[in-house]
């Protein structure tokens, strides 16, 4: 089939998170195809390069009624407003894609399912992203944490009608591009069929993440960033019990750049850190990372490795777990550490042992910087349109 229009819709505004960082990579890559792309979403978000390709049509999908007072009580289910607004905006890519009629549509996970069923029965071919691992895995982290930590049910996002929704996603699509083996294998276990799946490497912008060497004193608390949304499923509190059981032996200071968005993450975040040296803030990482000696992700599921790859590119040695996509970068001993998922036994260890290994921090980040340039750039791009093209 000749390909001359294609339908990408996607749920997060573009270059905004990782989910929209990924997001921006695919839209870029499909306009390198040359072929005439119908964006179907949030908007361009705050991506000037994505916004000024010429051959793109924006198809805007209406904004969650947020500030109305009937949306206000389900702020405490976040779950049920996540898949409310991503079925939403399937709904609406559904009816752009039923009137401009793609040759191709690719869509990300939670918002294609109208899509994908409209391709199905039109017999166009299909491309479905999945940033993580099999939904129902994504899902029971949470709930188990929920239970662990917290003592309650998880009200949040996934829903089972969600992980209900992306089940039917990824057994419409007729390709699923994943970002690492990790994820791959993850929704083999669940089901997929292997050979509809294919991993390609994310870009990383290495002139954005560009950081001096690793400097400062060899004495003194060990400086380590943690980039994230601090959320049960990114494991900061582990990383936190792991700092506290150092009981001083080795001190850390830990930079925290995100923020909880729940209730129960929020508790547990100021109940963890009292004494330890934490900071938390929202923004822009390079400034932390540019602080840092370590970078640690103590993540219990991760598809994507966007802060590990952006703290590599920054020249950071990482801690990272074998719960992740990103643990596929990580070289223990040469470029980090990788440790179990949930251990904060293990992930003190690994403090300690870049404490122990200062001397060579300056040598391990500049070949974590080495890892970032030969997997993640600008040539990604192309690899995912030749891919795209080659289906």
């Amino acid at each position: 089939m000749s390909i001359r229009q294609v339908a990408f819709v996607y749920g997060a505004p573009l270059g905004v998170g990782g989910l929209g960082t990924q997001a921006d990579n695919a839209l870029r890559a499909l306009a390198l195809t040359g072929r005439h792309v119908h964006a179907i979403g949030p908007g361009p978000g705050n991506s000037a390069r994505t916004r000024a390709l010429p051959n793109i049509t924006w198809h805007q999908s209406p904004a969650p009624p947020t500030g109305r007072t009937w949306w206000r009580p389900l702020r405490r289910f976040a779950g049920v407003g996540q898949s409310w607004t991503d079925r939403r905006i399937g709904r609406f890519a559904g009816a752009v894609v039923a009137r401009t009629r793609p040759d191709l549509c690719y869509t990300f996970t939670q918002v294609g399912l109208e899509t994908l069923r409209w391709a199905d029965a039109a017999g166009v071919p299909s491309i479905l992203e999945s940033p993580n691992g099999h939904p129902r895995s994504f899902r029971e982290v949470y709930v188990t944490e929920a239970a662990r930590l917290c003592g309650q049910r998880f009200r949040g996002h996934p829903t089972p009608g969600m992980v209900e929704r992306v089940n039917g996603e990824l057994a419409l699509a007729r390709r699923i591009r994943v970002s690492s083996q990790w994820s791959a294998d993850s929704l083999a276990a669940g089901g997929v069929p292997a050979g509809r799946l294919t991993s390609l490497q994310q870009p990383v912008d290495l002139d954005w993440y560009r950081c001096g060497p690793v400097e400062g004193p060899s004495a003194g608390p060990l400086r380590v960033c943690c980039v994230g949304s601090l959320d049960l499923r990114k494991g900061f509190v582990y990383l936190l019990r792991a700092m506290r059981s150092l009981d001083g032996r080795v001190p850390v200071r830990l930079r925290f750049v995100g923020a909880t968005g729940d209730r129960c993450s929020r508790g547990l975040l100021e109940r963890e850190r009292q004494g330890l040296d934490v900071t938390v803030r929202a923004g822009d990482p390079r400034e932390a990372l540019a602080e840092a000696e370590v970078f640690a992700l103590p993540t219990l599921e991760d598809g994507s490795p966007f802060a590990v790859a952006e703290a590599m590119a920054c020249s950071r040695p990482v801690i990272t777990t074998t719960s992740t996509g990103a643990a596929e970068w990580v070289t223990p001993g040469d470029t980090g550490w990788l440790v179990a998922p949930a251990s904060a036994a293990q992930l003190a260890e690994a403090l300690a042992a870049a404490a122990g290994a200062r001397p060579r921090l300056r040598q391990m980040g500049e070949a974590a910087r080495t890892e970032a340039q030969r997997r993640a750039g600008p040539h990604c791009d192309q690899v995912v349109a030749d891919w795209v093209l080659a289906g």
